[in-house]
């Protein structure tokens, strides 16, 4: 079942998208479109596809099948990030430095960050809570606070495509508030923010609208219609029923 989004016009549009590893797939024969300036949560049971569509989305894998399709304008640049456990948070490095990564499309490699990056640097810490944090190295943060470090740098990249892959997990109820009212910030800025959420109270507090994955796409609409029980039943049942040992996906020559 696939419930009508609003229209805005297409940012992203998944043309019988088929994504896996070692040619299996894990998201598969997925049609859908992104409205632009859409605030989307992803959700669906564990191994529904959830990370991997947003890994697919972000050229980190290679459509085994279909295509993705990105409007111009929000193709690049495009920011993501993914989950906490996928960074080397003892990496000797500070806040400040991390922060200012966020900042790499526009400075390169070799030009000096300069008085106004800087500022825009201490800003963006501003912007989430760590004003002063700015010398600590990321080892002595917490998971809230190293979160928070992680938002500033996406502040810095100013895309107008934004995925986020589970970015409440394993933080206090102030941090994903605050997270949450900034990711709300830039849905109103005409953004367009697809984001993994496995907790449903968060999905109805802050998601207007719901891609439900399992492993196929199970609903996508308004949240409060593709979070019925029904829809939530059926994308158990799929997860529950999936073969891990299917056929392998033939690679596309066109993907």
């Amino acid at each position: 079942m696939s419930l009508a989004p609003p229209v805005f016009g297409s940012a992203i549009r998944f043309e019988n998208l088929t994504l896996g590893y070692e040619r299996h797939p894990a998201v598969h024969h997925l049609d859908a479109e992104i409205p632009a300036g859409a605030l989307v949560a992803v959700v669906g049971p564990n191994g529904a596809g959830k990370s991997t569509l947003l890994k697919g989305i972000a050229g980190e894998l290679r459509p085994l099948e279909g295509a993705i399709r990105m409007e111009p304008r929000r193709a690049a640049p495009l920011a993501y990030m993914p989950q906490k456990n996928e960074l080397d948070s003892s990496f000797p490095v500070s806040v400040f430095d991390m922060v200012a990564m966020g900042l790499w499309n526009e400075i390169g490699a070799f030009r000096g960050l300069g008085r106004a990056g800087r500022g825009k640097v201490r800003a963006a810490l501003n912007a989430v809570g760590l004003a002063g944090f700015e010398f600590r190295p990321i080892l002595t943060l917490s998971g809230g606070q190293l979160q928070r470090a992680r938002f500033a740098r996406l502040i810095l990249q100013d895309a107008p495509t934004i995925l986020l892959d589970e970015p409440f997990a394993a933080i206090d109820a102030r941090t994903v508030d605050d997270l949450a009212n900034l990711i709300l910030r830039w849905h109103g800025e005409g953004r367009t923010v697809l984001t993994v959420v496995h907790d449903f109270g968060q999905v109805r507090r802050y998601f207007p609208n719901c891609l439900l994955l399992a492993r196929e796409l199970v609903a996508f609409g308004a949240t409060a219609e593709v979070m019925s029980e029904e829809l939530l039943a059926r994308a158990r049942q799929l997860s529950e029923a999936f073969d891990e040992h299917a056929d392998d996906c033939a690679l596309s020559e066109t993907a």
